[in-house]
């Protein structure tokens, strides 16, 4: 237990929360060449896909998931999670990226955002049409 003179000398420091999505606090300055931290970070960033390809995920579940290997505006490489069934992405294709984990895939903290640039939306998707951006279907 400290003394009151200990910490008035030092007083206690709260530790900083690590951020879960640590790609979408980095900004890339042009004059200085390199990535720059942001002060509260951004909700999503664009990047470009190196590789599209599958993925199997953890010990109870069995499947095939989609994922891209992505390239950031900021010079960053992350994989992110292509969700719903099928997808046009192929290398090269722009898409957004924003923050949040696959359960049970590790090494997998990022989404792409469907619907966005370079990435279509779900097709023949009727509810929880939001998220996977697909278009309300004619009646």
């Amino acid at each position: 237990m400290p003394t009151i003179n200990q910490l008035v000398r030092k007083s206690r420091r709260t530790p900083k929360k690590k951020s879960k999505a640590p790609a979408l606090q980095f900004t890339f300055n042009s004059l200085k060449n390199r990535a720059v931290m942001l002060e509260g970070g951004a909700p999503q960033k664009r990047g470009v896909c190196i590789k599209v390809t599958t993925m199997t995920p953890k010990k109870p579940n069995s499947a095939l998931r989609k994922i891209a290997r992505v390239r950031l505006t900021n010079g960053k490489e992350i994989n992110a999670y292509i969700m719903g069934e099928g997808h046009n992405l192929q290398e090269h294709s722009v898409v957004t990226i924003y923050g949040g984990r696959v359960k049970d895939l590790p090494g997998v903290p990022y989404h792409i955002t469907r619907g966005v640039l370079d990435c279509q939306g779900v097709q023949k998707r009727k509810q929880g049409r939001s998220r996977y951006g697909a278009k309300k279907p004619k009646e």
